[in-house]
């Protein structure tokens, strides 16, 4: 007996979005250390390229705008096509750009639920109907924190917005293909170092206010999201659909 064996995922294709930097850069590393070949997207390719050949050829960039469907029906055909039929798909990929509500423009908001919902969805469903074909694959979706709780101090209701409804897209999605051999799963971090929290992390201030909030009492390091990932990306979570793992210090228990 084994209990690691589950988590590993050798021989499976993985998918994973917005892996040119921060936790996406990370998750690529996971997953090809866990024994997946992965394909990694995201606009900019030449930081995939770096990824790729510092990791190794279990690593395959593909460049790819996930605010557009034609591109991402594209990189699922591209990545069919060099590795054959994706076992695992994480979408990760996420912007935001902190503004209060009353000045926040109608155009950002769709910008923002564009990326981190809409694609989500679209991407789901285009490398669903393979997985429905085949009676099998796991879909992990990043969602945040602030997929359960309101921002407020930091006012940012199209991202909210966005998480809290991949959170639902998580559930639903979970709950129509339970029975169809797909899992979907959500994972939830709460403040790690990105691109997105470089503002807030890279000041005495900010870091003094996610202390004070987090009872953990301090941001997670990246490495702390690895377990998670490999559990909701594995057979370790074999009996586990439609739930939200919260990686957040405790941030959503108070």
């Amino acid at each position: 007996m084994d209990p690691l064996a589950p988590f590993r995922l050798d021989g499976r294709v993985a998918l994973l979005t917005g892996a040119s930097s921060g936790i996406g850069n990370r998750m690529a590393r996971v997953l090809a250390a866990a024994g997946a070949n992965v394909v990694v997207a995201a606009r900019r390719v030449d930081r995939l390229q770096a990824l790729a050949d510092e990791v190794g050829p279990t690593v395959i960039p593909m460049a790819c705008d996930v605010s557009d469907d034609a591109d991402l029906g594209r990189l699922v055909d591209a990545a069919t096509e060099r590795l054959g039929p994706i076992d695992v798909l994480v979408n990760n990929a996420g912007i935001g750009h902190p503004t209060p509500a009353e000045i926040e423009s109608p155009e950002q908001f769709r910008d923002i639920v564009g990326v981190n919902l809409n694609a989500v969805f679209v991407l789901s469903q285009l490398v669903g109907r393979q997985m429905l074909e085949r009676q099998t694959g796991v879909i992990v979706n990043v969602a945040s924190v602030l997929g359960l709780v309101a921002s407020g101090q930091i006012p940012q209701a199209s991202y909210v917005a966005s998480k809290h409804g991949v959170v639902g897209i998580t559930k639903e999605l979970a709950a129509q293909w339970a029975r169809k051999g797909i899992r979907v799963n959500a994972l939830a971090p709460g403040w790690f170092p990105s691109e997105m929290t470089t503002d807030l992390l890279d000041t005495d201030q900010g870091v003094n206010w996610v202390r004070r909030k987090t009872p953990m009492g301090r941001a997670g390091e990246a490495h702390e999201l690895d377990g998670a990932l490999l559990f909701l990306a594995s057979d370790a979570s074999s009996f586990v659909t439609g739930q939200v793992l919260f990686v957040d210090g405790g941030w959503t228990a108070v």
